[in-house]
């Protein structure tokens, strides 16, 4: 049986890999995605996760990618995971965000995202001025 952190890096190694399909499908089917961040999945299940966070992220981001740096799982349902970001090819080095996962059966029943929005905003910040014409 996959152990949670497996279930976890597995789902990172996706994302990272660009197979949406892949990390959609470690989901449950009423999955329950909560977020710090102006990206709101409104509802439960893949579909909604892939709606209101990975398409509406992928338009923003030129490149955006997790380096998840630590995991610790209790009773393996639960694994976190803390996390360094790089977005449009900036990695600032500073660990930014925690995730907090639910796993049960092998799939991933819940997340939980605690992030430093100040550095977050930042970043968007930098974005939109890389973005916009003189």
């Amino acid at each position: 049986m996959t152990t949670a952190v497996e279930t976890i890096r597995d789902f990172y190694a996706a994302l990272e890999s660009g197979d949406a399909g892949r990390a959609l499908g470690l989901m449950s089917d009423d999955i329950e995605w909560i977020t710090m961040w102006h990206y709101k999945v409104d509802g439960r299940g893949p579909n909604k996760v892939a709606e209101g966070l990975l398409v509406p992220l992928m338009k923003e981001w030129k490149s955006f990618k997790l380096i998840p740096t630590e995991f610790i799982a209790d009773g393996g349902t639960v694994a976190r995971s803390l996390c360094r970001g790089s977005r449009h090819h900036r990695q600032d080095g500073r660990r930014q965000n925690a995730h907090v996962w639910t796993v049960v059966d092998g799939r991933i029943a819940r997340f939980r995202q605690y992030i430093d929005t100040l550095v977050v905003a930042e970043a968007r910040r930098e974005q939109v001025k890389m973005l916009t014409p003189a």
